[in-house]
Parts: C-alpha cells; sequence; structure tokens
C-alpha cells in the first residue's frame, strides 16, 4: 500500500534566497565531503534588476567553479520555469516544498594562469601538440607508441653526445693534421675497393688493367655458349635488336663493326655479352642467388657476378645479395676496363654514362681515378658533345681540388 504525504509549501529557505541547485560542465559530484561552497549577492538590494543576482562558488583540492544567475553565462531556464526542491519527513508524512534556483558550475581558469598556458601551448611544435592529444585521449596502442618513441630520441641524445665526446677526445689526443692525413688515407683505401687492378708500372697498354683480372680463363670458357647465338648476327637483327632494347646501347653499337677474323670476332663478341651483363646487375637492388642474371647466364659468370659485385646486407630476417651505390661504382669502373680491351683502350665515357645511367661528373671522376686520359669528341651525328677515355701510358695523374666536395655515389 503507498504511502500517503501531504505537501507543505514552505517558499524561501532563508528570506529572500531561493535553495541553490548546482550541475557540472565537465561530469557529476560523487561526493561532496572536500567541496566548499561559497554564496554571493548583489549589495545593491534598491536596484530590483541586481537584488536578485547570485554568484554560487565551489572550491576543490584541484579546482574552483562558478556559476551565477545573470549575465551571457546564465541558464535561460530560470526565467522560463520555476524550480523547487522538496524534503520529506518520513515520519510526520509531510512533503516540504522550498523555492530553488539552478546554477551551471563551470570551471574557473585565473587569467595569469591562462596567459602563460596559452602562451607555452602556442610555442609547442605541431608534433608536440599531437603527443599532448595521445597523452590525454589516445588509446593504449598510441600511448605505446609515443612512449617508445620518446625512449628512441633519448637514446639517439645519449649516442651522439657520446659520439660528440669521442671526437672532441680523439681531436685533442690526435690534432686535427692527423686527423685530415688519416682521412685521405682512408678515401685511398675506399677507392681502391672499387677500381679494378691497375698495374701503374706496365710497359704495355694492355699489361695496366690485365684482361684475366675482369674475366677468368674459365668464365671466358664459359661465355662461348651465350656468344654463338651473335657470332653470324645480320644487319637486320642488329636493328631488332636496337628496337626492342634487348642488349646496352655499347654493344649495339660494336656489333655492328665486328672484325672479319673469327677469332678476334669470338673474342670480341664475348667481351660485349660480359660487358652488357655487368651493366643489367647494375640494374638491380637485390640479387637473388638462383639463376640472378637469367638462365641464358653461364652458372659461374651468375656466381661470380654475386660474390664480386653484390654486398651482403639483412633485411627482410634474412640475408640478401644488395648491389649498393659503392657496387655501382665498382661496376662502373670494370665496365670501362673491359670496354678499352673491346676498343683498342679508347672508350667514349659518354655512351658508358647513358648506358649505366649515371651522372656525368661521377662516371669521369671514375674515369680519371682509373688514370685515363679525358678529351672532348663529337658524337656520329655530330650533334652531341661525347667525352672520351683513353689509356696511354705514362699514366697521367689526376690532383682532387682543394677543398672539393665529395659526390654521392649513384
Amino acid at each position: 500500500m503507498a504511502l500517503e504525504a501531504r505537501w507543505c509549501y514552505r517558499g524561501d529557505p532563508q528570506e529572500g534566497q531561493s535553495a541553490p541547485l548546482v550541475q557540472f560542465t565537465n561530469g557529476k559530484l560523487k561526493s561532496c565531503d572536500d567541496m566548499n561552497f561559497t554564496l554571493y549577492k548583489n549589495k545593491d538590494t534598491s536596484n530590483p534588476r541586481k537584488k536578485h543576482q547570485r554568484i554560487l562558488n565551489a572550491e576543490t583540492d584541484r579546482l574552483s567553479y562558478v556559476g551565477n544567475n545573470f549575465g551571457p553565462g546564465a541558464l535561460k531556464s530560470n526565467t522560463l520555469c520555476r524550480y523547487f526542491v522538496g524534503v520529506h519527513d518520513k515520519d510526520s508524512g509531510e512533503m516540504e516544498v522550498y523555492n530553488a534556483e539552478l546554477f551551471h558550475m563551470q570551471p574557473l581558469i585565473s587569467d595569469d594562469a591562462a596567459d602563460e598556458d596559452l602562451s607555452e601551448y602556442l610555442s609547442k611544435t605541431y608534433r608536440e601538440k599531437v603527443d599532448l592529444c595521445i597523452e590525454a585521449f589516445g588509446t593504449n596502442k598510441q600511448k605505446k607508441a609515443l612512449s617508445s618513441r620518446r625512449m628512441n630520441e633519448v637514446r639517439k641524445e645519449v649516442l651522439n653526445q657520446a659520439v660528440t665526446n669521442a671526437a672532441e677526445n680523439i681531436i685533442e689526443t690526435k690534432g686535427m693534421d692527423a686527423i685530415v692525413s688519416d682521412a685521405a688515407e682512408d678515401d685511398k683505401a675506399d677507392i681502391s675497393l672499387v677500381l679494378p687492378p691497375c698495374h701503374a708500372d706496365a710497359k704495355r697498354l694492355e699489361d695496366v688493367y690485365k684482361f684475366d683480372d675482369f674475366i677468368s680463363p674459365a668464365e671466358y670458357e664459359a661465355l662461348k655458349g651465350p656468344a654463338a647465338t651473335l657470332v653470324n648476327i645480320t644487319s637486320e637483327e642488329i636493328l631488332k635488336l636496337t628496337e626492342e632494347k634487348s642488349y646496352c646501347s655499347f654493344m649495339l653499337d660494336e656489333l655492328k663493326c665486328l672484325p672479319v677474323d673469327e677469332k678476334k670476332r669470338d673474342r670480341k663478341i664475348r667481351c660485349l655479352w660480359f660487358l652488357n651483363t655487368l651493366i643489367k646487375l647494375s640494374f638491380q637492388k637485390v640479387v637473388k642467388k638462383k639463376q640472378a642474371m637469367g638462365p641464358d647466364c653461364p652458372h659461374i659468370i651468375s656466381n661470380n657476378l654475386v660474390k664480386n659485385f653484390t654486398a651482403l646486407s639483412y633485411g627482410n630476417s634474412k640475408l640478401q645479395n644488395m648491389v649498393t651505390a659503392s657496387m655501382k661504382a665498382k661496376i662502373a669502373a670494370h665496365v670501362i676496363a673491359l670496354a678499352l680491351h673491346i676498343n683498342q683502350f679508347q672508350t667514349d665515357l659518354t655512351v658508358l654514362q647513358k648506358d649505366l645511367k649515371l651522372r656525368e661528373s661521377r662516371i669521369l671522376d671514375i674515369a680519371r681515378a682509373m688514370r685515363l686520359k679525358i678529351t672532348n669528341s663529337k658524337s656520329l651525328s655530330g650533334c652531341e658533345d661525347h667525352k672520351l677515355g683513353t689509356l696511354c701510358l705514362p699514366l697521367p695523374v689526376y690532383k682532387a681540388p682543394i677543398g672539393r666536395r665529395k659526390h654521392k655515389m649513384d
């Protein structure tokens, strides 16, 4: 059976003051034990508009909240409807009803703190602002990624500082002159790694860069099969190969002027086929050991090319044979040396440069390092300037200009 209660209207709980009801903009109040409320009223009681103005302040350990019943922030509902608070007395069965007023409580931030926080926020980069958002609202996965990135940045700073300290210690110990001298020796050692063996004291041109240093007798014998298909090539077949771009431009040009002598003809074709295979290798990034240069390439040549002109690198959870920038330079140097043997120790560097897809300055640097004489010449059409590289005795010596910047390897 439902209990009956008598409704008893009491008006204002205090003279001229309704009971304040509060709601917070950023959540609900779970406990009011640690919160202190203070109500302020306008002292101008003679003004009918101002005498009802109230400001309610709520203080906590972390933040202050303010609400008022006037101004642009006041709730419109206070003027459109009335609020009441009822207190039920179980003993007497009476419901005492009082006038109430609703206050919308908003966080209060002091002007000084707000200006300081704003200036600090505006000074941050876009990346830092995004990180702040992730810290506040990001998922667990985003927060872990942020933490990992910050740890890496710290490790990077520690590593950079350690490198800087080590460099300063070396400079103090050895001195700048000794370091520059060591760097020059290192450059010479690096160049010697990519250049073919040079016999500078040779008396004959063919002995400066020995043929057997590029193509071993076993490899030369293995080239007999691929070369056999080109021994009796016709002008029409060369034109078709040019249209199909089956071989590099240097090889196609040389196929047009093969020697009549069968032995010399066979030797030139074998060298051209090997040179074309080297150029094809320079375009690859990752080289697979199995049939690295295709099914037509003899097994011994394919294995030696991978062994001599690729570098082992770890990627995709396995070791891979990579054609690195230094390996491309090594291939270019060996192509130039082989082209010298094919063309009576003079070769068109511009044609080789285009076949290898290098900058002109890069192939000229390699040619000078190989101690070739560089001259200018016109192309067959006469419309284009070409660079010729010639091997002559005694070998010219080039001095690198002081302060010249190192070229980035192509």
